[in-house]
């Protein structure tokens, strides 16, 4: 068998483990995903009114809000998804199933690579899930195009993969689940400080900066024009950029502690 079809069937073999890990034990998915939801039903139903009128300039309703708020969530979804990863690999490697795998005849990378998909899988499956709620409760996307739908989706899988391998190098580093998930934590508030509850030129100007200058802003005004026609800019390629250097650190800090002998 060549080198290429034993790393497709090992990481085959590890996307199903990890994907019936999931099923069997939802509850920290289900957790995960409470999170996103909640905002979205808050922002939309306590807040949407005031926040509206002061996007539009006064006199919008809540479904204006709505519109602006979806994409944003959508984005903190994927970064509370993938602390469920960050959280699952320390399992792994405290637990000694990392230093099995190191001994077995097996694709080294497969055991990285099925983490990875297996959350990706599980990122686009919770996004499709608070994507429906959105609908449910009145996010509607009339002028997206196909092809700008197809890149909202391939953007999405982008992010998801970046943030996955980012993840996967806190949980190996972490010593136990809980320094894992509190790790990985800036994955869930750095969408907080972000363009996604309010426009960046609405906060004070000490503030805009951080605001401004982090991997999940330019992804979200990305997701925000795809969808809602609004003006796109430099955001694209920033977007693209941040995914591209956060994916290549999180790969080379993920094989560099796996491949690293324990102690």
């Amino acid at each position: 068998m060549s080198s290429l079809a034993l790393a497709v069937r090992d990481s085959s073999t590890m996307l199903r483990r990890n994907l019936l890990h999931a099923r069997r034990y939802p509850s920290l998915t289900l957790n995960l995903l409470l999170t996103p939801v909640v905002l979205l039903l808050l922002f939309v139903y306590v807040f949407g009114d005031v926040m509206s009128a002061g996007i539009a300039g006064g006199g919008a309703d809540r479904s204006v809000y709505l519109a602006y708020l979806v994409p944003g969530i959508v984005m903190m979804t994927i970064g509370g998804t993938v602390v469920g990863t960050a959280v699952s690999v320390s399992n792994d490697m405290t637990e000694g199933i990392m230093a099995r795998f190191r001994t077995m005849a097996i694709h080294r990378g497969a055991v990285l690579v099925g983490h990875v998909i297996g959350s990706v899988v599980q990122s686009v499956m919770s996004v499709v899930l608070v994507g429906a709620v959105a609908v449910a409760i009145g996010f509607r996307s009339t002028d997206a195009t196909a092809l700008e739908w197809l890149a909202a989706f391939g953007l999405l899988a982008l992010v998801a993969l970046a943030l996955t391998w980012i993840a996967v190098g806190m949980g190996m580093v972490s010593p136990n689940a809980e320094a894992a998930s509190n790790n990985a934590l800036p994955l869930i508030v750095l969408p907080l400080i972000s363009s996604a509850f309010v426009p960046i030129d609405a906060m004070p100007g000490w503030f805009q900066p951080i605001a401004r200058y982090q991997p999940f802003t330019p992804a979200i005004e990305t997701l925000r024009g795809l969808l809602l026609g609004s003006e796109i800019g430099h955001n694209g390629w920033l977007a693209v950029a941040w995914c591209l250097a956060l994916s290549v650190l999180g790969y080379l800090w993920s094989k560099a502690v796996f491949n690293r002998d324990p102690k």
